[in-house]
């Protein structure tokens, strides 16, 4: 089987000839320059009024290395490039698509509510941090009980190692990760085993570093707006036509071509776009009604602004737009409940985390128009009980919260052992998607710092740029502390945060690994087969004290999950709920849960029958 996505701009190879277009509204001269046996040559593209380039070759064909020559005086790679082998600054090369042979032609996707969803990072997920290296562990994720993996943005990026989110080249799998027959080779032995593979794209910013769109096509830009990462990508202004075109065709591009399951659209909240319909609502029709009719599609975002309308569902059940969110509310409280961290973004979470973090099981979002202390008081959200708890992804960890952190620091390296394990209950049972970090399953010890590959004075200005960040903080207030935060750009900071795969079988990470492995084995048995029907306002939520609570919830088939949980440092007393056992804290005996009398950090889960209790 073959797959290939037709867009109007890049290398498009057509039998024995390939067709060049290149969008440069501010260029007076484009150029190809072809590497071939004899040197380089250049050949003009020809010109229209609206911007494009454009140029039909016989004879060229997959392997040939190309660039752009602005103005006689700049070279610079295709922005749609399908691999840039060289890195962003080198030539693009041409992809045939057509030469991959699928194997998975029966694969259709999988429902949401089976998800299991595991984020990696390819880099620092093997020790030869490839893709390859990740093939090599969909046998252990398959029994782990995992369904989904998650890549971190695989996006052409400046020099050798990067976080992911200074990709250049948005079409262009990084050649340190392998090239892009090796990624399909991945999905597809990925789906082979009921996997299904996600990944994660940035559609806010471009990266500091080899992006040379303003130096053509300033349009690509809309000043007007700012993000946090410098100009405002031009979702609305002149020219927005063009450049809309460009991210939707790269979210069908991966979801056609490499027969990816779905996207996680990163920062939406940052994404600046006044029109209507926006781009966001305008990528989701277009998945819908492209790759969407034919296999199960998911999209899931990251949306600080927590704006519920984006996960509406249609009288079915099935999603008008985004299948989820990622909730970072769960993820705050439960961080606040363990670490006790108060800090930045936590403050919002400090004062009721348990009311929050019930809120969060038996509504969805915790601030849903709230007030919020961390902004002064402004509010944030929009009301989500209405929403079935599918459209909510729950993580106890993911690559923001740990990278983001000065040394890196995973949950095991902050919360007692107790504590860790009532949480990784809560969240492995419930009835909301989880989804794991990297190495989470068996408390790795290795951190995940923030690391990148720059050029001497960006990298320079990203190091000094990190510390100051963290300045204002009482633990760095001593610039000796400041030293110790490690450097972004050196090759250590990336090898420390490579997983160390012969920990498995030693204590404690053997413990934790045994424990993910029952409690996921636990939610395919018991939980995630009664979950297909479940709506909106299912969740009951009863608080008791600040530091205990039960939620109940009705599943899609009329039975009745229930939690107990007591996530304090004494013991609490607890109405019994209903039901069958499904799992109980290892310090929590069957006698004391009969009775009602939960010890420190302690949950319970049970199951009742449709009419039961």
């Amino acid at each position: 089987m073959k797959r290939q996505h037709a867009m109007p701009f890049g290398a498009q190879v057509d039998g024995a000839s390939t067709q060049f277009r290149l969008w440069a509204p501010g260029a007076g001269r484009v150029e190809l320059e072809l590497t071939t046996a004899t040197g380089e040559r250049l050949i003009p593209l020809t010109p229209d009024a609206a911007g494009w380039h454009t140029l039909r070759l016989d004879g060229i064909g997959a392997g040939t290395r190309y660039r752009y020559l602005i103005d006689g005086a700049l070279r610079v790679p295709d922005p749609a490039s399908r691999f840039n082998p060289d890195d962003v600054q080198g030539a693009s090369e041409v992809i045939d698509p057509a030469a991959f042979d699928w194997r998975d032609g029966d694969w259709r996707g999988r429902p949401w509510q089976q998800a299991v969803i595991y984020e990696l990072h390819v880099g620092a997920f093997s020790p030869g941090g490839d893709f390859d290296g990740v093939l090599q562990r969909l046998d252990y994720l398959v029994s782990l009980g995992v369904t989904a993996i998650e890549l971190m943005p695989v996006a052409d990026f400046p020099g050798r190692r990067n976080w992911g989110y200074d990709g250049v080249l948005p079409f262009a799998p990084d050649a340190a990760y392998g090239r892009p027959e090796a990624l399909k080779t991945l999905i597809q032995e990925a789906h082979a085993r009921g996997l299904m593979v996600l990944l994660d794209v940035v559609y806010n910013h471009f990266g500091p570093d080899g992006n040379y769109l303003h130096a053509y096509a300033p349009a690509f830009f809309n000043p007007r707006h700012t993000t946090p990462w410098g100009a405002a990508i031009n979702f609305d202004a002149p020219g927005s036509e063009v450049v809309r075109d460009f991210f939707i065709h790269n979210a069908l591009y991966w979801l056609e071509e490499f027969h990816f399951d779905g996207l996680r659209v990163d920062a939406v909240h940052a994404i600046c776009d006044d029109s209507q319909p926006d781009i966001i609502d305008t990528l989701c029709a277009a998945v819908h009604a492209g790759p969407g009719r034919t296999r199960l599609i998911h999209m899931v975002l990251e949306n600080e602004s927590n704006q519920a309308h984006r996960l509406e569902r249609d009288p079915d059940g099935h999603p008008r737009r985004a299948t989820a969110q990622w909730n970072d509310d769960i993820h705050h409280t439960l961080h606040v409940l363990l670490s006790g961290e108060q800090d930045g973004y936590y403050a919002d979470f400090a004062s009721a985390p348990v009311a929050q973090l019930g809120r969060c099981l038996s509504e969805g979002f915790a601030f849903q128009g709230d007030p919020s202390p961390f902004r002064q008081g402004a509010s944030r959200g929009e009301p989500s009980r209405h929403l079935p708890p599918a459209a909510f992804v729950n993580s106890l960890q993911t690559h923001d919260q740990i990278g983001n952190r000065a040394f890196g620091e995973r949950l095991c390296h902050l919360a007692a052992p107790v504590a860790l394990e009532a949480a990784t209950a809560l969240l492995l049972l419930a009835p909301q998607p989880p989804m794991l970090f990297m190495g989470e399953e068996f408390a790795a010890a290795q951190p995940f710092l923030f690391f990148c590959d720059f050029g001497p004075e960006l990298a320079r200005a990203v190091t000094d740029g990190r510390r100051r960040e963290f300045a204002h903080f009482t633990r760095f207030s001593n610039p000796a502390a400041l030293e110790r935060i490690p450097d972004p750009n050196a090759p250590a900071t990336l090898a420390a945060s490579v997983l160390d795969w012969s920990a498995l079988d030693q204590p404690p990470h053997d413990h934790w690994l045994a424990l993910y492995r029952h409690l996921l084995a636990i939610r395919h048995a018991e939980i995630i087969p009664r979950l297909a029907g479940m709506s909106g306002d299912s969740g009951k939520l009863t608080l008791t004290g600040d530091r205990a609570l039960t939620v109940q919830w009705q599943l899609g088939d009329g039975s009745q999950l229930a939690l107990a949980a007591n996530l304090g440092d004494a013991p609490v007393k607890l109405p019994m709920q209903p039901g069958r056992v499904l799992y109980l804290s290892r310090n929590l005996s069957t006698t004391a849960h009969d009775a009602g009398q939960l010890p420190p950090w302690s949950v319970a889960w049970t199951l009742a029958a449709r009419g039961a209790g």
